[in-house]
């Protein structure tokens, strides 16, 4: 056997460090010598002011490049109106949140923690309970929710009433030519992005240019828009373990790996492959899904990775980051304690008043939410799918154990609240309510977590009129179709607008112990929605693409004719 020349290099060489950092504070950072050689020594207090300061950031601010990428859907004349009136209110959102009261989602995420800590890096602590402490001081002090479970049996759990645990995780990395340093990564991670992140086991049969192209169509639609479209798409091919694939892809998803090569070698990292990139992006444009109700604002941009694999598997993994793109980088040198400078005065993105006028403009049918409920299913009927709404009045919030505890009162052979009967039922779960305010952010939730609910609450004369975000199975359709009911979609992504602009009053009305997933009473005005499941159970995401238009105002759509 020839000789085999040893070569390693990172799997995933992340390349030169482009970012914009600000400086938190010099205090706590300390080089010192021993024995000639040069150390950094950490105070804890530093990484946790880090953190804290991060998660505070992240929640309330975009990139620059993030910010930029929704005004090029507003200046892009071949964007549909939809693609366009989506952007506006994500721009008007983040305007509001970088306020700093109001965080731009209501799904504050799962703490995401990563660090590379090179040798020379001394804490003298355990930097995962004090990154904890950073994320528990976030969460605590600001309009955050608390989204976190703990295990208590395998079937029994309870929020923590912090957010914690963060997933904290810390990597020994060899020192760089500026001496030790300490980076890291922050993400806050909503369930909804986190559900899209999904590893297909495949074989080298996918390793073409066709079958791949055909594959990613697939798989790619199936994404859906419940996780707040436009997305930031990375799609890994390859990889040394199943876990390895998910794990690059999310950081790809968060534009960590932009700076990786473009072309493979022999010493097998990763590398983006930039054309497939290209071709996978005009892929998703061509859905005709786009920003949320229809368009070819899908994603934002894609990132593909190739990866090394074992030669009996090949994982292919897919992850998004959505419209609330929550993620900065951050380090500690021996200069002091940096975090990535976000975008505090985001209203430079903003169109001008004109121009914002003019997308939102268009035919827009009103709903008083007042009415008998059989009143309120009147009013819709007489509009077809795609109709864009206005909704003012009372609705209930219930979400996923709420929906639980609901069914099993049904099937204890109890009746169906009176509240689900009676109001229309939005699927969500607040923040925490800054002082002075009705409401801390309140965007919708995922519907599709509901599906198996529906049929039965229908059938029981409940969840006639269900608001949210996202496509939903046959099922709800069917369901609406044989009771009568609607689905009604909502903007996926504008938490702090809704929050601010359009929810007069919150109140609980059962659960309280459940925290944000108790049921609550609210009272909301010109809050916008669309017809997507009507009464007789047609869909509008059954066939969003081909030849769906959309003009450039308002929200009317031309699709099949049923």
């Amino acid at each position: 056997m020839a000789d085999v020349e040893f070569r390693y290099s990172d799997l995933l060489p992340t390349g030169k460090d482009d970012t914009p950092y600000r400086l938190i504070t010099s205090e706590g950072v300390e080089e010192v010598e021993v024995d000639g050689r040069k150390f950094l020594k950490v105070d804890p207090e530093a990484i946790r002011r880090l953190t804290a300061e991060a998660m505070k950031d992240i929640n309330q601010y975009l990139r620059p490049a993030h910010l930029q990428q929704l005004r090029k859907i507003i200046d892009d004349p071949e964007a549909s109106g939809n693609d366009r009136f989506v952007a506006l209110d994500l721009l008007k959102n983040v305007n509001i949140s970088a306020g700093g009261i109001l965080p731009m989602c209501q799904d504050t995420g799962t703490a995401i923690v990563m660090g590379k800590k090179s040798e020379g890096v001394l804490t003298g602590a355990d930097d995962a309970e004090t990154v904890s402490r950073g994320v528990f001081d976030a969460y605590t002090k600001l309009n955050l929710r608390y989204s976190q479970l703990a295990p208590l049996t395998t079937y029994e759990e309870k929020n923590t009433g912090s957010n914690l645990p963060a997933q904290v995780e810390i990597y020994s990395t060899a020192e760089g030519e500026k001496g030790p340093e300490y980076k890291f990564l922050f993400m806050a991670k909503g369930g909804g992005s986190a559900n899209k992140s999904f590893l297909f086991q495949e074989t080298k049969a996918i390793l073409h240019p066709d079958r791949i192209l055909s594959f990613l169509d697939e798989k790619i639609r199936s994404l859906g828009t419940a996780a707040c479209p436009p997305y930031h798409l990375a799609v890994v091919i390859g990889g040394t373990s199943a876990e390895f694939a998910l794990k690059t892809a999310k950081y790809a998803s968060a534009h960590y790996l932009d700076n990786l090569p473009t072309e493979g070698s022999m010493s097998a990292h990763g590398f983006r492959d930039t054309e497939l990139e290209e071709k996978v992006f005009e892929l998703t444009q061509s859905f005709g899904i786009g920003a949320q109700f229809g368009g070819k604002y899908f994603c934002h941009d894609v990132r593909v990775v190739r990866l090394p694999r074992h030669g009996a598997s090949c994982p292919v993994a897919i992850a998004v980051s959505c419209s609330a793109d929550r993620q900065a980088l951050g380090k500690i040198t021996r200069d002091g304690v940096f975090l990535e400078q976000l975008e505090t005065d985001p209203a430079q993105y903003m169109p001008d008043a004109g121009m914002a006028e003019e997308i939102a403009a268009g035919e827009v049918v009103d709903i008083d939410l007042n009415q008998p409920m059989s009143s309120i299913l009147e009013t819709l009927s007489q509009h077809p799918v795609k109709t864009r709404l206005s909704l003012s009045g009372p609705m209930v919030v219930a979400r996923d154990i709420a929906h639980a505890k609901i069914k099993e009162r049904l099937d204890a052979g109890e009746e169906m609240p009176d509240y689900l009967k009676n109001h229309p039922v939005y699927y969500a779960g607040p923040a925490k309510t800054p002082e002075g305010m009705a409401s801390g952010s309140f965007g919708p939730t995922t519907a599709g977590r509901m599906d198996s609910y529906v049929e039965q609450f229908q059938a029981a004369g409940g969840s006639m009129v269900m608001l949210a975000k996202g496509n939903r199975s046959k099922v709800v359709a069917e369901a609406c179709g044989t009771y009568g009911g609607f689905y009604l979609g909502s903007i996926g992504g504008p938490a702090a607008r809704l929050a601010q602009d359009c929810i007069k009053s919150v109140e609980v009305l059962e659960y309280p112990e459940l925290g944000m997933e108790a049921v609550w009473k609210i009272e909301v005005e010109n809050f916008p929605a669309f017809i997507v499941v009507d009464g007789e159970g047609n869909d509008f995401f059954t066939d969003p693409a081909g030849t769906a238009t959309i003009p450039l105002t308002g929200i009317r759509v031309r699709s099949k004719e049923r």
